[in-house]
């Protein structure tokens, strides 16, 4: 009787496993890429939220300062949250990153809405060809009663 040779096997097997081992790696990498580019936009998204809120606030010479959040005005929101975006550079950081940004009047507040492409050092077989990432902040600014 004759026995099989098995020497390939193994070769075939060990290829098998660096190939996925690969592609966690990748996988890792590509997701700590994205983790790190949500971060960036969320802290120009906080920034930009905080400025637009504090310099589009309204309402103090016709309410005064009242308990509560301030009213906010539309374009001098837009404008704060422009002006911050453009002097920390988010142009440049984030190339395509779409602004988004919303005023609620009847909670007073300031939302912005970051999104940009993400550009991923490695890709992985199947996944998406133009993911994108974003991040969003809401700011409102409240005056405390004073002892």
């Amino acid at each position: 009787m004759r026995r099989r040779d098995e020497g390939g096997q193994v070769t075939l097997l060990i290829i098998g496993f660096a190939g996925i081992l690969l592609m966690a790696i990748v996988a890792v990498i590509d997701a700590s890429a994205a983790y790190l580019q949500r971060q960036g936009l969320d802290n120009l998204a906080d920034g930009a939220a905080l400025y637009g809120a504090d310099l589009g606030s309204s309402g103090i010479y016709e309410e005064g300062l009242g308990e509560g959040r301030l009213s906010q005005r539309d374009e001098a929101v837009r404008a704060a949250v422009q002006d911050y975006l453009a002097r920390a550079g988010a142009a440049r950081r984030f190339p395509g990153v779409d602004v988004g940004v919303r005023v609620d009047p009847a909670g007073r507040s300031v939302t912005v809405r970051l999104e940009a492409p993400l550009d991923l050092p490695l890709t992985v077989p199947g996944s998406p060809s133009s993911p994108r990432v974003a991040a969003s902040s809401t700011a409102a600014v409240t005056v405390e009663p004073g002892e």
